[in-house]
């Protein structure tokens, strides 16, 4: 421990130095944040993890991106037109964008980068959504005029966009053939991002350049796409894994953000006067799953006496501490597709869940959950869950595992239950597909219900948002009905800012966008 501390005050002891020669140069804005591990690559959607994404998505750009309340706005394209029957999609490209090496962009590129994406050798992370088994099959993709690109598919879905979109698949970048070498090994990216990707010092930081060759959306700034202008002229990413060092990075001046706060550590800083704090309400989602091939959970009244033994308001503002609002939804309350059947969820009623676990033939068996201490949150709130579940009688055994083997018990289907954690969805369809599916092929999977599954396709069908909106209502009141698992909560962004940062703003989608920002005296 006396090892690891002297580690940490080298580390900021050396941001402090970086920092203070920065500023008696004079000749460079920076604007310094924390990573709590390094990236794992520099290609978007490929290698890559939430902290690649995070970065990577101020150097490259889509065609189309998500805004702030999750519909997706153009990006690169200016405008698209959809044929009649919804297979074709014709992309109007922006005029004038320039790559990172001076290149300006045309339907040529936007073709070679996607034909790049749909390559098996590329790896990326969403070719499996256009293969046999997606959403849908591209069959062709044509430069219709310099201008413009026209993409063609096998059948409709109302999910060709959105995948273009998501962050975890690079936003299908449009990237320039610079990236690769001569072999289509990959070098590194030549996007059209408002920033220039700088040196990445591996274990240490990454550093991300002002491009002053961007051309910003004239729209204010929302989600991945409107207007981005690089204020400051570098962001530098470093990677500190310890938390309590980043804490004291930002409280000493080394250090200008951090993000994901925990909130212990949100308390601490809410009071100092040299810190603000933005609160974002995000789409990831903290919830009970119950393992329905269990010998005893397997009876459906057993998993409803439980929901019913919950006070999930208390549990949300004991663990969250204002921070984030009850949601027993699939959907979370910032999709636009959460209306008031999303609203209706359990509603905690001990003498009836008594009388379920009576009709069961509950007798006290032990229940055994699986939780973790690595997010704070999750552990409290299982705590909860065993303390409100006993005055219903039911007996609830907590088994703490570190994340990595909760996760691996998870995918296996290994548990009777488990507190646990999903990221966040930005398409309600994969809101429901992360939990829904076979177990038999995917057991990973909490929801096994052949006649929802039917509906979470014929989600991805269509476009419709009255009829997309029917869909999602009738998989709720099943998802309530089934009670597969109890949705607790949505989380919340808890970032910590110096007062000098200004123009940070959070979203839905728990990552950090530096285009805006800058520093102020």
């Amino acid at each position: 421990m006396m090892g690891q501390g002297r580690g940490s005050l080298r580390l900021l002891a050396g941001l402090a130095l970086a920092a203070l020669l920065a500023d008696s140069a004079g000749a460079e804005t920076l604007l310094r944040t924390r990573l709590n591990a390094d990236i794992r690559s520099t290609d978007p959607g490929t290698n890559r993890d939430a902290n690649t994404d995070g970065v990577i998505a101020h150097v490259v750009e889509g065609l189309v991106a998500f805004r702030d309340d999750t519909s997706v706005g153009p990006m690169l394209a200016d405008s698209w037109a959809v044929s009649d029957d919804g297979r074709t999609y014709t992309f109007k490209l922006r005029q004038g964008v320039r790559f990172h090496n001076g290149a300006t962009m045309a339907a040529g590129d936007v073709v070679w980068a996607l034909e790049r994406w749909l390559d098996p050798a590329t790896q990326w992370r969403c070719l499996s959504e256009f293969g046999p088994n997606g959403i849908a099959r591209i069959e062709k993709i044509l430069a219709v005029d310099a201008q413009t690109v026209a993409v063609t598919l096998d059948q409709p879905t109302a999910l060709f966009l959105p995948t273009l979109a998501r962050p975890d698949c690079g936003q299908a970048a449009i990237l320039h053939r610079d990236s690769v070498g001569p072999d289509g090994k990959w070098i590194g990216p030549v996007g059209t991002g408002p920033f220039k990707l700088g040196e990445w010092k591996r274990g240490q930081y990454v550093d991300v350049v002002r491009f002053d060759g961007y051309t910003a959306r004239t729209e204010p700034r929302t989600g991945l796409t409107g207007a981005k202008s690089a204020v400051v002229d570098r962001v530098r990413f470093n990677v500190i894994p310890d938390s309590a060092a980043a804490k004291a990075g930002l409280l000493s001046g080394a250090l200008d953000v951090i993000m994901s706060l925990s909130i212990p550590d949100m308390d601490d800083l809410k009071a100092r006067p040299e810190v603000q704090l933005s609160i974002t309400p995000s789409l990831s989602m903290t919830g009970l799953l119950f393992q329905t091939r269990d010998s005893l959970l397997q009876d459906v009244r057993i998993r409803r006496a439980i929901a019913l033994a919950l006070d999930a308001p208390q549990i949300v503002d004991v663990v969250m501490e204002g921070t984030a609002r009850a949601n027993n939804s699939a959907l979370p309350i910032g999709s636009p597709f959460h209306g008031s059947v999303q609203g209706q969820g359990y509603q905690q009623d001990l003498a009836e869940a008594k009388k379920l676990l009576a009709a069961a033939g509950y007798r006290g068996q032990p229940i055994k959950l699986i939780t973790n201490k690595r997010y704070s949150f999750v552990f409290d709130a299982a705590v909860l869950v065993q303390e409100m579940a006993r005055a219903a009688g039911i007996n609830i055994e907590l088994e703490v595992l570190d994340w990595a083997a909760q996760l691996d018990r998870y995918n296996r289907g290994d548990y009777q239950a488990m507190a646990f954690i999903y990221s966040a969805r930005l398409d309600p369809s994969l809101s429901f597909e992360m939990l829904m599916g076979p177990k038999a092929t995917q057991p990973r999977k909490v929801w096994d219900n052949a006649e929802a599954q039917e509906m979470l396709r014929q989600s991805m069908l269509t476009a419709d948002p009255v009829r997309r909106q029917a869909l999602f209502d009738e998989m709720h009141r099943r998802f309530i009905a089934d009670a597969p698992m109890v949705v607790l909560f949505n989380g919340s962004e808890l970032t910590a800012l110096r007062k000098a940062v200004k123009g940070y703003a959070g979203w839905l989608y728990p990552q950090a966008r530096f285009w805006g920002v800058s520093l102020q005296p």
